[in-house]
């Protein structure tokens, strides 16, 4: 995700960031660069030269040619007006509603049933919900059919009636057995269409006068770059609409939807997708992406889901462990499956600041624990709680059973006992020492 754009603005702003003199000319040129950049990533022309335009005369106001770190001065200016450009703050969503009404609309292809299950498992487990998902897109076959997949996958109920082939009726229905069945949130997935299409614009309306929404959210694929802000224009001149949601945010996209769209149709970006699982769904903070298109990680981010899935009680097991020198292999396997659950590993390692960078072509699997996990499982529970009991003949046993070499064996180990030291230090209050071994390591 926006990795050209990165690596564009870096180049851009690297000029400004060395010890030599800083001129106007300087100036100007970058933010020549800059503006290309965002060209690049499919922004709109006019939005991209007036970006620029405003960066040019911040910095220039602000005395960066005679600042001490013109280069830093600059990458601020940048990155206020990228998150000013993508929204601010981040939006909420409207659920004041008693059933709260969420209303899904957007063209064929753009994930919106996919993601209606993704808000549906959000909304449930993250603000304690009891959402509802309607099935109102009577015309592409399978719809029905994988939204009733999708609520199983998350434990949502579906209503739905493949004898009423009217989505205005439908929606009314599934609002009633909302209300007679103790649901506080129901969320409507409705068909694709084209904007072009008078008539199933004229539907959608219908639909969202019949239910009366609190957020009417208009499902985009990031991939479509700028074909998006246009169709996200007309749809918004129909229906009004409270939001944006941009899926496929982890796939090969220039990043020019999410970073214009907020500009052309004045409306927020809301959440973002950014996986295939049904927990691959993100609150839109345009900080935090202004902070990742520049190549400054996003830690709050990575903070938030590493709370989300910290276990205080085990934690404190952890801690007597470490103290007592009994921290094992059974142990870091635990470790593991709880990064695990914290998303793919390609999006956890782009929040850290600089690893987006150095990591840049790598294909980064998320199966990366997998040959950590095969190596582990072949040692016997005596020798996963004393690692110091693992001699040569223990790790050509362990080797032949994973299917890994003895090398690897030996740096798994290597590395245990590494991060056993850290832990250990982190404790102890060894910040120099820890810091010193962190440089050592791989």
């Amino acid at each position: 995700m926006f990795d050209n754009l990165s690596d564009k603005l870096d180049k851009a702003l690297h000029v400004l960031k060395g010890h030599g003199q800083i001129t106007e000319i300087n100036v100007a040129e970058t933010t020549k660069e800059v503006r290309r950049a965002l060209l690049d990533a499919d922004v709109n022309f006019k939005i991209a030269k007036e970006f620029t335009n405003r960066v040019k005369e911040k910095a220039l106001g602000q005395n960066v040619l005679t600042t001490l770190q013109p280069g830093q001065l600059m990458v601020k200016i940048v990155k206020d007006e990228l998150t000013q450009l993508m929204g601010g703050d981040a939006e909420g969503i409207n659920l004041s509603g008693n059933p709260s009404v969420i209303l899904m609309s957007g063209l064929q292809g753009s994930g919106k049933t996919t993601f209606s299950g993704k808000l549906a498992n959000y909304l449930k487990q993250k603000k304690s919900k009891n959402p509802l998902l309607v099935a109102c897109d009577v015309y592409r076959p399978a719809a029905i059919d994988q939204l009733h997949i999708v609520g199983e996958q998350i434990g949502v109920d579906v209503f739905s009636d493949k004898e009423n082939s009217d989505p205005v009726a439908l929606a009314k229905a599934g609002m009633a057995y909302a209300k007679s069945n103790g649901f506080n949130v129901v969320i409507i997935d409705t068909a694709g269409r084209l904007a072009i299409d008078e008539q199933m614009m004229t539907e959608i309306a219908n639909i969202r006068n019949a239910v009366n929404p609190q957020e009417t959210l208009f499902v985009v694929d990031s991939m479509t770059g700028q074909d998006a802000v246009n169709t996200a224009k007309a749809f918004n001149d129909v229906l009004n609409f409270d939001g944006v949601i941009l899926t496929k945010l982890d796939g090969d996209t220039r990043g020019g939807a999410a970073i214009s769209i907020k500009s052309v149709v004045d409306k927020p970006i809301k959440f973002i997708g950014t996986g295939e699982k049904m927990d691959a769904i993100d609150v839109f903070h345009p900080a935090r992406m202004a902070d990742r298109i520049l190549g400054m990680g996003d830690v709050i981010s990575l903070v938030e889901r590493a709370q989300e899935q910290f276990d205080e009680v085990e934690a404190r097991k952890i801690q007597k462990k470490i103290a007592k020198n009994k921290f094992g292999f059974d142990d870091f396997l635990n470790q593991i499956q709880q990064i695990k659950k914290m998303g793919s590993m390609k999006d956890l390692m782009g929040m850290i600041p600089g690893a987006g960078k150095a990591l840049k072509g790598m294909d980064i699997d998320d199966d990366a624990f997998k040959h950590v996990e095969a190596i582990i499982h072949s040692m016997t529970p005596d020798e996963r709680s004393n690692p110091s009991s693992l001699d040569a003949s223990r790790k050509k046993r362990i080797a032949k059973g994973s299917g890994r070499s003895i090398q690897e064996v030996n740096q798994l180990l290597k590395q245990f006992n590494q991060m056993s030291k850290m832990m250990k230090m982190m404790q102890g209050g060894g910040g120099k020492k820890m810091m010193q071994m962190m440089q050592n390591m791989k």
